[in-house]
């Protein structure tokens, strides 16, 4: 029995490292509805076994993350996503600060050799074009610094689609969990190994 477990080689993990949008804020059922669950029975039916571990905290912003991401380290991570930002640009907080924290958060993964797609955002229209355009290109540089995977916007073509996300206008329902989950497949499966 040993034999056998030894030779199926250990267990493969991936760890969706953000705030309340990974945590599921708001469904019915978080542990089985937000994104990281749908992920993993996704990547199942793929053939890929994956453990997939949801370490979302609601309300955290990049100063939390790098706070936390010697925990996540702690887990010796096959895969990270990296989901974090969005708090920081609805407080306001200094660019440079947001910068500082995921620059720190990435150097310590990628110290650790774990693969890392870093998950974006972008906030509402109200926060004035010049933020907005400063806020998202926090990723671009963070990736391309990094040479880490982007997935650019996590609520890509979300927003369009009925039913999709809360009466909160931020946080996905069960269904777009489900949108998000899909969209992240195609800039997951690179990082993976079966």
């Amino acid at each position: 029995m040993m034999v056998q477990a030894r030779a199926a080689g250990p267990q493969k993990t991936l760890v969706c490292f953000g705030d309340s949008i990974t945590a599921g804020y708001g469904l019915n059922d978080a542990v089985k509805q937000a994104y990281p669950a749908v992920l993993e029975r996704l990547l199942t039916a793929k053939g890929y076994s994956y453990r997939v571990v949801n370490r979302g905290v609601s309300g955290d912003t990049t100063k939390d993350a790098l706070a936390r991401v010697n925990s996540i380290v702690a887990l010796h991570p096959d895969v990270v996503l990296v989901e974090f930002g969005g708090n920081d640009g609805l407080r306001g907080l200094p660019m440079e600060i947001t910068r500082k924290n995921l620059d720190g958060v990435l150097t310590a993964l990628q110290a650790a050799h774990i693969r890392v797609l870093l998950v974006g955002i972008t906030l509402p229209p109200n926060y004035g074009a010049e933020y907005i355009k400063s806020f998202d290109a926090v990723y671009r540089d963070a990736s391309a610094k990094h040479h880490v995977a982007l997935m650019p916007m996590l609520y890509e073509g979300i927003y369009a689609m009925p039913g999709t996300v809360q009466e909160d206008g931020i946080h996905p329902t069960a269904k777009g969990s489900q949108l998000i989950a899909e969209h992240l497949l195609p800039f997951v499966m690179p990082l993976l190994r079966r």
